[in-house]
């Protein structure tokens, strides 16, 4: 069956329907506690939480363990919630290994345990491999992500959940520069609500003034870096990122949103001034008077071809086996290579 949308899967357990298994693809910290809460809340009684919900690692706990537990009956409650995390883990397992535990799988959804919500957490599922097209065939498959035109609703969301309220522009904004990743804007978000305190509104300037003042400077500077081709002094940068615990995902996500507004400098007529792209921009005055300054040193082929580059990083490193370092690495590579005479 085709993966459920967050907001169809809440319209089928709201109706607290019996779901035999769910599984929750993504690897979102944000939306997997999310959907965590909702399904409990659907159907376990508060008061039964504490013996009928239970969480076990596919990677410490063997699967004849896991499906022997969800056909036990719960104590003091009418259903059960089982979560098991590192699903994926079966798809590293040797042939053998790993077509019993399809064989188990398959008869036990067969005929599921009325009683248990069998819930799979994978941050992603291989198809080609049958305990993939098992899941899709006979589970409740959840893509954990949030759709680029629902994003700014999303953070509007968010931010009630923090106790304040940000404007369209801030939320897309927000969206825009961490990449669409709902755990970091929800950690940013609770930054901005202390931030704003007492008038509850979070406007773009804030955003600007403490999400994006923390590491404008650094992604200005790599960028200087990269449109000089100075591919040892890009690689010494990055090295000195990392060392310093900036996470390859959130360089990606600064560099991409750069990248675009770039795109979208090179398009403002040459007499622009700094006040008037700050408008077009949707920046500060100070940021698209750098804009500007920027983006005619890279050809605009070149940056269109970075940002399918960044896109590319952004993919790899959200992959089930990422290597970061050689992640960043590469794309650096990319980046500063000068293009042919």
């Amino acid at each position: 069956m085709p993966p459920l949308s967050l907001e169809k899967l809440r319209a089928r357990i709201g109706r607290g329907d019996a779901v035999p298994a769910i599984v929750l693809e993504g690897a979102d910290a944000y939306l997997l506690d999310m959907c965590r809460k909702q399904i409990v809340d659907a159907f376990v009684p508060e008061g039964a939480r504490d013996w009928a919900v239970a969480r076990i690692s596919a990677r410490e706990t063997g699967w004849e363990d896991i499906l022997q537990r969800a056909q036990m009956l719960p104590m003091l409650a009418p259903r059960q919630v089982i979560f098991v995390e590192d699903v994926q883990s079966v798809e590293r397992l040797g042939d053998k290994a790993r077509d019993k535990i399809v064989e188990d799988l398959e008869a036990y959804l067969a005929s599921p345990a009325p009683f248990t919500v069998l819930v799979l957490e994978a941050a992603r599922l291989d198809r080609r491999q049958k305990f993939g097209k098992l899941l899709d065939q006979k589970a409740l498959v959840v893509n954990l992500t949030v759709s680029g035109e629902s994003l700014t609703e999303f953070v509007s969301l968010m931010a009630n959940e923090v106790g304040v309220r940000i404007d369209g522009n801030a939320a897309a904004f927000l969206a825009d520069i961490l990449n669409g990743e709902p755990a970091r804007m929800h950690v940013e978000l609770q930054k901005l609500a202390a931030y704003v305190g007492n008038s509850k509104r979070v406007a773009l300037a804030d955003v600007e003034a403490i999400v994006v003042a923390a590491r404008r400077n650094t992604v200005w500077q790599f960028a200087e870096v990269i449109a000089d081709r100075k591919r040892d002094v890009a690689f010494a940068f990055l090295d000195n990122l990392l060392r310093e615990g900036e996470e390859p995902i959130a360089i990606v996500g600064a560099m991409a949103w750069l990248y675009r507004k770039l795109i979208e400098a090179r398009g403002l007529p040459a007499t622009t001034n700094g006040y008037q792209a700050a408008r077009s921009l949707g920046m500060r005055s100070d940021a698209a008077e750098n804009a500007l300054r920027q983006a005619h040193r890279i050809a605009k082929k070149d940056l269109l071809a970075g940002l399918a580059a960044l896109a590319e990083a952004d993919s790899a490193l959200k992959s089930s086996n990422p290597n970061p370092r050689a992640t960043m690495e590469f794309l650096v590579a990319q980046l500063t290579t000068r293009p042919a005479a």
